[in-house]
């Protein structure tokens, strides 16, 4: 299934193959600030449908997640890392896929704050 995703004033804008079958809700530092529900695909199957010109990137920690954010909006609607096997992954913000229900979605919650 073809996603489509944006940050608020569509600034970014994505598409990401897959089907969202659970969203990640992580309690680090940056993730629970920022209220993000991640869901993870591989890279190969994220296209950026806009350019790259207002799109901020903050890594800290391990500097192994690089979270993309709209420069003029302030959204975080997709992270570029990696996963256990060395896999390149999006983390994809699902709160900023179109048309998405989320009260569907079932949650796994995550503690990314004592790793």
């Amino acid at each position: 299934m073809k996603n489509i995703g944006s940050c608020h004033c569509g600034n970014i804008r994505f598409e990401v193959e897959g089907d969202i079958d659970s969203g990640l809700a992580c309690n680090c530092s940056i993730c629970q600030r920022k209220g993000s529900l991640l869901w993870f695909a591989p890279f190969s199957a994220f296209k950026l449908l806009t350019s790259s010109e207002n799109i901020g990137s903050y890594s800290f920690n391990k500097h192994v997640i690089h979270h993309k954010f709209c420069q003029i909006c302030g959204v975080s609607p997709f992270a570029e890392g990696a996963d256990p096997a060395g896999n390149k992954v999006a983390a994809i913000n699902i709160r900023c896929i179109e048309g998405i229900d989320l009260d569907s979605i079932p949650v796994h919650h995550y503690n990314g704050k004592d790793v």
